[in-house]
């Protein structure tokens, strides 16, 4: 699932073996356990902490670190997202805005392309305030709104409950 959505292969087998691990591992245990080489595995598991999704835990009587995931699917998944705009969605508008202030800059302007730039970064920006505003709900609300999104959309349909597909 991770590679599908552009993780390097070896981090998304990490997140996995520990997000399914009871018990936190330590990095020997991961590199056996997945056969994978253990410079890999701390590569990897740097990465992980960076994301936030991975952390670092002591336990007594060991002096070797080990690692547990987030095991709260929906607090995972709503670190992740936050870091993905971070990482992605942040640089993108900021390019955007870039693109159009060099075209605005331009002697005569390109109106066409100002037009297609401007229409890009008001999506943008659109996605990222909803984005924004759902992030700031609870975690029981947005379970509660994705459980409800049938009734959403027959809502918004004008109340018809057939599937615009189902016809």
């Amino acid at each position: 699932m991770g590679t599908r959505w552009g993780v390097n292969r070896t981090v998304a087998q990490i997140h996995a073996l520990l997000y399914l691990s009871p018990e936190p591992m330590n990095a020997e245990e991961i590199a056996n356990t997945l056969s994978i080489a253990r410079s890999n595995v701390s590569t990897s598991l740097r990465e992980l902490e960076s994301w936030g999704i991975v952390k670092a835990v002591h336990l007594l009587g060991d002096r070797r670190e080990h690692y547990q995931a987030m095991k709260d699917v929906w607090e995972m998944a709503r670190v992740i997202l936050d870091e993905r705009k971070r990482r992605e969605i942040d640089p993108t508008v900021a390019v955007l805005r870039e693109c159009l202030h060099e075209v605005d800059g331009k002697k005569p302007p390109d109106a066409e392309m100002r037009q297609r730039l401007k229409a890009m970064l008001e999506f943008v920006e659109m996605l990222t305030s909803l984005y924004s505003q759902l992030s700031a709900l609870p975690t029981g609300t947005i379970r509660g709104l994705l459980s409800a999104q049938g009734k959403i959309r027959s809502l918004l349909a004008g109340g018809s409950s057939k599937h615009p597909l189902a016809e």
